[in-house]
Protein backbone atom coordinates (compact mmCIF):
# COMPACT_ATOMS: atom_id res chain seq x y z
CA UNK A 1 0.00 0.00 0.00
CA UNK A 2 1.27 3.46 -0.84
CA UNK A 3 1.44 5.72 2.16
CA UNK A 4 0.52 9.41 2.02
CA UNK A 5 2.93 12.28 2.54
CA UNK A 6 3.11 12.84 6.27
CA UNK A 7 2.91 16.62 6.02
CA UNK A 8 -0.22 16.46 3.87
CA UNK A 9 -1.77 13.83 6.12
CA UNK A 10 -1.04 15.91 9.22
CA UNK A 11 -2.69 18.94 7.59
CA UNK A 12 -5.81 16.94 6.68
CA UNK A 13 -6.02 15.44 10.16
CA UNK A 14 -5.74 18.91 11.74
CA UNK A 15 -8.42 20.24 9.40
CA UNK A 16 -10.66 17.26 10.22
CA UNK A 17 -10.30 18.03 13.94
CA UNK A 18 -11.26 21.68 13.33
CA UNK A 19 -14.35 20.63 11.35
CA UNK A 20 -15.23 18.17 14.12
CA UNK A 21 -15.16 21.01 16.66
CA UNK A 22 -17.17 23.33 14.40
CA UNK A 23 -19.85 20.70 13.76
CA UNK A 24 -20.20 20.05 17.48
CA UNK A 25 -20.81 23.78 17.97
CA UNK A 26 -23.38 24.00 15.15
CA UNK A 27 -24.48 20.47 14.17
CA UNK A 28 -27.17 21.62 11.73
CA UNK A 29 -24.91 23.81 9.58
CA UNK A 30 -24.72 22.04 6.21
CA UNK A 31 -21.45 23.71 5.15
CA UNK A 32 -19.71 22.55 8.32
CA UNK A 33 -21.06 19.03 7.98
CA UNK A 34 -19.95 18.91 4.35
CA UNK A 35 -16.44 20.02 5.30
CA UNK A 36 -16.26 17.36 8.00
CA UNK A 37 -17.55 14.67 5.65
CA UNK A 38 -15.11 15.65 2.90
CA UNK A 39 -12.10 15.41 5.20
CA UNK A 40 -13.42 12.22 6.78
CA UNK A 41 -13.70 10.65 3.33
CA UNK A 42 -10.20 11.83 2.41
CA UNK A 43 -8.75 10.30 5.59
CA UNK A 44 -10.49 6.99 4.88
CA UNK A 45 -9.14 6.88 1.32
CA UNK A 46 -5.60 7.91 2.28
CA UNK A 47 -5.38 5.39 5.10
CA UNK A 48 -7.26 2.59 3.33
CA UNK A 49 -9.84 2.27 6.10
CA UNK A 50 -13.61 1.87 5.96
CA UNK A 51 -14.56 4.04 8.92
CA UNK A 52 -13.41 7.47 9.96
CA UNK A 53 -12.53 6.24 13.44
CA UNK A 54 -10.22 3.58 11.99
CA UNK A 55 -8.73 6.13 9.57
CA UNK A 56 -8.01 8.66 12.32
CA UNK A 57 -6.37 6.01 14.51
CA UNK A 58 -4.29 4.78 11.56
CA UNK A 59 -3.30 8.33 10.61
CA UNK A 60 -2.25 9.19 14.16
CA UNK A 61 -0.25 5.97 14.41
CA UNK A 62 1.43 6.58 11.05
CA UNK A 63 2.30 10.16 11.97
CA UNK A 64 3.90 9.03 15.23
CA UNK A 65 6.44 6.91 13.34
CA UNK A 66 8.44 9.91 12.13
CA UNK A 67 8.63 13.63 12.58
CA UNK A 68 6.50 15.93 10.49
CA UNK A 69 8.08 19.08 9.12
CA UNK A 70 6.89 22.27 10.81
CA UNK A 71 4.19 24.35 9.18
CA UNK A 72 4.57 26.63 7.38
CA UNK A 73 7.65 25.19 5.69
CA UNK A 74 10.84 27.13 6.19
CA UNK A 75 11.82 29.28 3.25
CA UNK A 76 14.90 28.14 1.42
CA UNK A 77 17.71 30.57 1.02
CA UNK A 78 19.93 30.88 -2.00
CA UNK A 79 19.47 31.69 -5.62
CA UNK A 80 18.40 29.67 -8.60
Amino acid sequence: MLLPDKNELAAILRRYRVWEHLVRAQPHDPARRRGLEDDAYTLCVLMGRRTVREAVIAAESYLETAQVAPWPPAERSGGA
